[in-house]
């Protein structure tokens, strides 16, 4: 099976340089207008393994779990792993496994049947093969618009990095990725209550004051959609506390009459 590196065609000591001019060579190969649709799966793949690459920190990372977590095994561990279909403990590995080695498809399909956000993958996998899991996990169901449950893996992973650091080298990044599902795709895809619910989960995250304000005035506006002033008033009275200059608050405080 191929890994990041076999896909691109480089070797694991290769260059930051040698990794560009190797995907550009492959993505001229799987250009549309040369494969046409048939290679759309196989240049999303091509471009998972570069994002990943080209970047110092994700390419730490991947080094890291795939050293710890495949090259150790020693025999034909995917089939091994496969034949063990009620085994729970051997699923959970098997996802991560089919991550590691860009066959997300198997991945999401193995989750899935397993329970999929419901799935305690951290109760067989060790806990940095568990995060490592989790987020590439969320970004393949990003790639698919499956935004409530990449939410839901992206927060679990933000909550244990509070509990105890292990992303050092890019929870920035992975801050992001949340905040940017959370502004521009979660919110179309979810009812008011499940909107709710995501905002106030955000709200345990302990990020900065002026965040906090963003999503505690969202809570203000779905709050008195919903008829529930007061407790859209009180919503919107934390977020001024957090950020007085918060932008649209002054609109909803004339509505609410706080």
């Amino acid at each position: 099976m191929e890994n990041y590196y076999t896909l691109l065609g480089v070797k694991q000591d290769s260059s930051s340089g040698e990794i560009k001019r190797a995907f550009r060579e492959k993505a001229k190969r799987l250009h549309p207008d040369i494969a046409g649709k048939a290679a759309e799966a196989a240049m999303r793949k091509l471009l998972t393994a570069y994002e990943v690459l080209s970047d110092q920190d994700r390419r730490f990372e991947y080094d890291r779990a795939y050293v710890r977590f495949v090259r150790t095994a020693g025999f034909d561990y995917r089939s091994w792993l496969m034949e063990k279909e009620d085994d729970p403990a051997s699923q959970a590995k098997l996802v991560f496994f089919e991550l590691l080695h860009l066959e997300e498809d198997n991945a999401l399909e193995i989750w899935r049947k397993n329970g999929g956000i419901h799935f305690k993958m951290e109760k067989y996998l060790d806990r940095e093969d568990w995060m490592d899991c989790l987020f590439i996990l969320a970004e393949e169901l990003d790639k698919r618009e499956q935004y409530y449950e990449a939410f839901r893996l992206l927060t679990a992973l933000i909550r244990e990095e509070r509990r105890l650091p292990y992303f050092r080298h890019f929870m920035d990044d992975v801050e992001i990725f949340l905040k940017e599902l959370v502004r521009l795709r979660l919110r179309a895809q979810v009812d008011d209550e499940t909107w709710i619910d995501c905002l106030e989960t955000l709200l345990e995250l302990g990020f900065p004051p002026r965040e906090e304000a963003r999503w505690l005035r969202s809570l203000a506006e779905v709050l008195l959609r919903m008829g529930e002033t007061a407790a859209a008033g009180e919503m919107i009275r934390q977020a001024l506390k957090q950020d007085p200059a918060l932008p649209n608050a002054a609109r909803l405080r004339r509505k609410l009459n706080v």
